[in-house]
């Protein structure tokens, strides 16, 4: 466990001091305001579910956020309890409002990948593949600014992945049994 936890602070003390710069935070800060409580991903997946075309991918998308939600925030975050970087080593300083909760695994990059997996398995790549982009750029936001482990990023992108692929799953066999049944 200590070679992870060892590999997790080499990797944000890199980060803070050969990444990090001065005039590229308010970019970060702006990339992972995207993720906060998932509303640009939940915001799409409305979107997505207005428009008869695009419905099964808002659905899948819904129902991912929901599974990566309750994985992330309701069960994992409370069972692990995981402090914050910051809070364990002082030389890592965030860039941002301290988050108030815990730390594994980031709610963010859950939402993200949930999302984005669910974008780019059901429609064209060319909305698919710039939804992965958005979700990897908001993962890294999470290092960037501080506030995550990257073992808690790559737990959430695990989750996320997980997540959309039940929920196409689930979605894709209610289509078919409706089709059935039609």
């Amino acid at each position: 466990m200590n070679i992870i936890q060892n590999a997790d602070i080499s990797i944000l003390l890199y980060i803070q001091e050969h990444i990090r710069k001065e005039w590229m935070n308010g970019f970060w800060r702006a990339i992972t305001f995207l993720g906060d409580g998932g509303w640009f991903w939940i915001l799409l997946a409305v979107v997505l579910l207005i428009m008869k075309k695009t419905r099964k991918a808002g659905a899948a998308a819904a129902i991912a956020l929901v599974i990566g939600a309750l994985i992330t925030n309701v069960c994992l975050k409370n069972m692990v309890a995981r402090v914050r970087p910051y809070d364990t080593y002082s030389a890592l300083i965030p860039i941002v409002t301290k988050p108030i909760d815990w730390s594994f695994p980031s709610g963010h990059t859950c939402a993200s990948f949930a999302s984005a997996f669910v974008y780019f398995r059901l429609l064209p790549k060319k909305y698919g593949i710039p939804a992965l982009v958005l979700a990897c750029m908001i993962a890294f936001s999470r290092l960037y600014l501080g506030v995550h482990y990257p073992t808690d990023v790559l737990a959430g992108f695990l989750i996320g992945l997980f997540a959309s692929a039940l929920a196409v799953w689930m979605v894709s066999r209610f289509c078919d049994h409706k089709k059935q049944t039609a």
